[in-house]
């Protein structure tokens, strides 16, 4: 794991592996790059894998002003590390937030993204109702802390067959979600709400596409995923079974099948 200063900010991250095109992977609200453990183990013997810790997440520290904490700040901290790293063009992907960045960096740093990974995540800004949901899990956060999002979160991001059957992915899933700030977390939820509709840009997307989907993604189901994917020309969609909104965590072995056979026709 290392450190890199990028616009004064330290973000943590991990650079392990090798070969071309250069995977960047970005992680779901609120866990950390650690989410991707199975990925890197799937992958780095034929990959060059970038994960960073956004924000407040993992060890980056958070933002000094949470309220002044943006979608496309996280998008332009990831092109500085990338550019950093001598990263050239590379597949970019992202789960549940991680996607939202991913349609930042594609729009405001195009030279960064040689293809698109979305998982578990959706183009359109947040509803008056998510809005103020996530309003509440702010004040939920500012007065009690962290402990009662997490339990929240595992009880809707996991598929029902995840919960009732794998405790040890639910144990990890809490885990990962525990090593987020207050913050960082009210920074995210700050930054989600306000983030930019990336559906007017669905259609003039050039660069080859993989969405992926639990089956049983309960915040960004499949009809929402596949409707993306028929907005973008060539998208290629994958559905993963049995899992819920974290499906790189719930199913891996199915999400690094999908993965690689995406990156081995780049």
């Amino acid at each position: 794991m290392a450190v890199a200063t990028i616009s004064g900010t330290a973000v943590h991250y991990v650079d392990v592996g090798r070969g071309s095109p250069p995977l960047v992977l970005l992680h779901a609200f609120p866990l950390h790059l650690g989410m991707w453990d199975e990925q890197v183990v799937a992958l780095s013997s034929r990959w060059r894998m970038i994960l960073p810790d956004l924000p407040g997440f993992g060890g980056t520290e958070p933002l000094a002003d949470p309220g002044a904490t943006t979608i496309d700040g996280f998008a332009d901290l990831v092109a500085g590390l990338m550019a950093s790293l001598g990263v050239g063009p590379a597949v970019v992907g992202g789960l549940s937030m991680g996607g939202y960045v991913a349609f930042s960096l594609l729009r405001r740093h195009p030279e960064t993204v040689a293809a698109l990974v979305l998982a578990d995540t959706r183009a359109g800004a947040d509803t008056p109702e998510v809005i103020e949901r996530r309003n509440n899990q702010q004040r939920q956060v500012g007065e009690e802390g962290t402990d009662g999002l997490v339990e929240t979160m595992v009880g809707n991001l996991l598929s029902d067959d995840t919960k009732a059957n794998r405790p040890e992915v639910v144990e990890r899933a809490r885990a990962l979600m525990h090593g987020c700030s207050p913050a960082g977390v009210i920074g995210a939820l700050e930054a989600m709400k306000n983030r930019a509709d990336a559906v007017p840009m669905l259609e003039q997307v050039r660069v080859p596409v993989l969405v992926v989907v639990g089956e049983h993604d309960g915040p960004s189901p499949p009809d929402v995923a596949a409707a993306m994917a028929d907005a973008i020309p060539g998208a290629r969609l994958e559905v993963v079974p049995g899992a819920g909104h974290l499906s790189s965590l719930e199913a891996p072995d199915a999400f690094n099948q999908v993965l690689e056979s995406f990156l081995t026709r780049l």
